[in-house]
């Protein structure tokens, strides 16, 4: 039907090819929640999150109930969580059917006996040719995203960006779940045969989905999990990956994972052969796939898993200075979980054009409706409980800040995750970073030795001591948003010459 509608091709690879217009990334400053009696102070007010006034929320949901009059929409019944003791169940309304091809690929999709008794707990209204008013409905832009969490309402419009579909469920999990004891997390999840499982934190861009895509790993989910007292689970049925240089050699399970049925948003496609070109970014950097776990060969079904046992932060440092992997105490994981720190990366958001430091709390502030302390206390509480190992990866800089060094390589990240899943890391020796504070392996099986030490890889060592010092110095300034938080936990994090 999206073909039949001119809404997209598909491609040499089976896939649907699919271009969201002007909008190819998610837009932050047009994300509201609605300001009631339930979210007044339950909800960390904000830069992030906006308030939306109850009365304006009705009329805007009224004129869309307006528009889409008479026209032909789409609707998905399914679920958000593997858990059936942890999920919500979802409608999506869309009025464009690749959407809706959307939706059924990554949510859970119900069984025949769930569809007939299905009851939505949340309604998605995805109305993409709906553009608000903005003097007159009060919104930033023609954009918008408001979630009201009251009544179990989501109303997106003025944007074809699939992936705010995505990301407005994911919110509403992290204000629901943590008041029934289940701690919400942005990370990707996978399980060794052994049956441990391992969880990968981090933002857009750091490596979540190519990392935990392991053919000697049984792939849960790869951007959106709940931990509960029985474990973890996965909130949805399927993986949104950044495509951008994708290459059959480095990512083989995500390259064989596009064909009938998944979804290209804003991939370059060959007129001629229908071939789709991973390489150019000409339309955006954001370049994605969707597609269903199944299409992930060994893929945990039902995605479900036990108590990790190794869980690693992501970050994608674009000032080339953070160790490429360093093992953290609980403490010190504390101190990174609440700072997230990272850099955005080109095309993620509207506005990004190359990558830009930021310190994202939770790593996944954009997404995180209450204060980030509710979630660190609940990190930190598992952590001591069943006693994961935490490690820092840095996928970033090598060599030099973004523009002078490269990329760290995809196979020596991939060597250093697997060093400490297997507990390769437990037998190396180490060496202290007195600046960021840190433990740093001075080896790691297949991975060369002047890699893991960022510092030789400059060619001017103080120009990466100057780099160095202003980083630690940003940890710091970000930390002193933070009020309450344990001595043992601010003593874990960098350690700058200078005072800020």
């Amino acid at each position: 039907m999206a073909v039949s509608q001119s809404e997209g091709a598909v491609t040499s690879t089976g896939a649907l090819s699919v271009r969201t217009g002007k909008y190819t990334g998610r837009s932050p400053d047009d994300r509201y929640i609605v300001y009631d009696d339930l979210t007044q102070d339950t909800v960390d007010w904000g830069k992030i999150n906006h308030p939306f006034p109850e009365d304006k929320f009705d009329r805007l949901l009224a004129k869309m109930k307006g528009f889409v009059t008479g026209k032909n929409l789409f609707a998905f019944d399914g679920f958000v969580g593997a858990d059936p003791g942890n999920r919500l169940a979802i409608r999506v309304i869309n009025d464009r059917a690749w959407q809706s091809l959307f939706a059924r690929q990554l949510f859970v999709g119900p069984s025949a006996g769930e569809l007939r008794s299905h009851k939505p707990d949340f309604t998605i209204m995805c109305i993409n040719d709906f553009e608000s008013i903005p003097k007159e409905d009060g919104t930033n832009s023609d954009v918008f995203i408001i979630l009201n969490l009251s009544r179990g309402i989501v109303l997106i419009g003025g944007t074809s960006y699939a992936g705010e579909m995505k990301k407005s469920m994911f919110s509403t999990m992290n204000f629901v779940l943590p008041s029934r004891g289940v701690f919400p997390m942005h990370c990707s999840a996978n399980m060794g045969r052994g049956g441990d499982t391992a969880l990968f934190f981090g933002l857009s861009g750091t490596g979540k989905t190519t990392l935990s895509t392991d053919p000697d790993r049984m792939l849960i989910g790869d951007d959106e999990h709940g931990w509960s007292d029985r474990g973890i689970f996965n909130f949805e049925g399927g993986c949104y990956a950044k495509c951008i240089h994708l290459s059959r050699e480095a990512e083989p399970e995500i390259w064989n994972a596009i064909r009938s049925g998944a979804v290209l948003e804003n991939v370059v496609i060959d007129s001629r052969t229908l071939r789709p070109d991973f390489d150019d970014g000409k339309l955006t950097e954001n370049t994605r796939v969707a597609y269903p776990l199944d299409h992930i060969p060994g893929a945990v079904t039902p995605s479900i898993g036990g108590n990790p046992k190794t869980i690693i932060f992501l970050t994608a440092d674009a000032m080339g200075v953070l160790p490429p992997v360093s093992r953290l105490t609980e403490m010190g994981a504390m101190y990174h979980f609440m700072s997230g720190y990272t850099s955005k990366l080109a095309g993620t958001e509207r506005g990004i054009k190359e990558p830009k430091a930021t310190f994202s709390e939770c790593f996944g502030a954009p997404f995180m409706p209450r204060h980030a302390a509710v979630y660190a206390g609940m990190l930190g509480e598992r952590i001591k409980r069943y006693g994961a190992k935490t490690y820092f990866i840095n996928t970033g800089w090598s060599g030099g800040p973004y523009g002078a060094g490269s990329r760290i390589k995809i196979r020596h990240s991939r060597a250093m995750v697997t060093a400490a899943l297997s507990g390769a890391l437990d037998a190396v020796p180490y060496r202290h970073d007195d600046l960021f504070n840190i433990d740093v392996p001075i080896e790691c099986p297949g991975v060369p030795a002047d890699v893991l030490n960022p510092r030789m890889t400059w060619p001017d060592r103080d120009s990466y001591d100057q780099a160095a010092e202003r980083l630690a110095q940003m940890f710091v300034r970000n930390f002193t948003k933070f009020g309450g938080v344990s001595p043992q936990v601010l003593a874990s994090g960098p350690r700058p010459s200078q005072d800020v």
